[in-house]
């Protein structure tokens, strides 16, 4: 992968592809290869860019002094499209995590097209259990060790009802959560960088972002798993409603992770408003 230097500090990214440019933005304990397949998809006629954020599944960390929370990192998202010149019409994709609705409040112009894919919003935040279990261990010393020691070994990674488990309605390969957790595992300063993105959290973020989303001017579609355990299918409904002009797709089989679950029917749904959008 490339890399960009932003004002918090390096991130790494895939850049493929020629054509209108999708951002694909994943969630927490993550990087961009829960997009592989749909990256795939669309770079035979899209330009995608796919980094990797520092939510703790990220190989190079952060500048030490680095203010980061999750107001931050969603503006860092809006530096990284600056950097890379991406343009006004670039499609900005999310799913899992809110940050994408803080930049399209806090920036809206940056942002002339997006899809929200399965994410965090309204008062779900931090969201489920899952979401909460990640906040106590942020507050705790050597809290994000213990958790990432504790998801080693592989079954564990798939009790019912635990973080990587809920949010799938299938599973999330192994290959997947082994390469995710390794940085949160063996550097201290992935670790510090995720705890601060977490301790800084504030359970009204969220309503913040949507109150400023009914004045959103771009286009705007609505993605969700109508088997989604973590993140209500009633905020996707109710996320379409709010957004002037959004279209809202609910898609059979899936939770959260939508990538994983059915990359195919995301893929059709993003590259169908991307043609929609361009010919309007």
């Amino acid at each position: 992968m490339a890399t960009v230097e932003l004002s918090l500090g390096p991130v790494e990214y895939d850049d493929r592809g020629s054509g209108p440019v999708i951002l694909l933005i994943h969630g927490l304990l993550q990087s961009n290869s829960v997009w592989r397949h749909v990256a795939d998809d669309l770079a035979a006629d899209h330009r995608v860019v796919a980094p990797t954020l520092p939510f703790g599944a990220h190989r190079l960390p952060l500048r030490r002094e680095a203010d980061f929370g999750p107001r931050s990192a969603a503006l860092l998202i809006g530096e990284l499209a600056d950097a890379l010149e991406l343009g006004p019409d670039t499609v900005f994709v999310e799913n899992d995590a809110g940050r994408l609705q803080q930049l399209a409040a806090i920036r809206p112009e940056r942002v002339g097209r997006m899809v929200i894919a399965g994410c965090e919003a309204f008062e779900n935040y931090p969201p489920g259990s899952p979401g909460r279990t990640l906040v106590r261990a942020a507050k705790i010393p050597g809290g994000m060790l213990a958790l990432a020691l504790a998801l080693s070994p592989r079954p564990l990674r798939r009790i019912p009802g635990s973080g990587f488990a809920v949010m799938t309605n299938k599973t999330v390969p192994h290959e997947l959560t082994d390469e995710w957790l390794a940085p949160l595992r063996g550097d201290r300063r992935v670790r510090a960088d995720i705890a601060k993105y977490l301790r800084s959290a504030r359970e009204d973020d969220m309503l913040e972002a949507a109150a400023k989303l009914t004045e959103y001017p771009g286009r705007a579609l609505v993605v969700w798993g109508r088997q989604d355990r973590l993140m209500p299918p009633a905020h996707g409904r109710r996320l379409a409603e709010l957004i002037p002009g959004a279209r809202l797709v609910e898609i059979d089989d899936c939770g959260t992770l939508i990538p994983l679950d059915q990359p195919e029917a995301l893929t059709e749904a993003v590259r169908e408003f991307v043609e929609a959008s361009e010919s309007a």
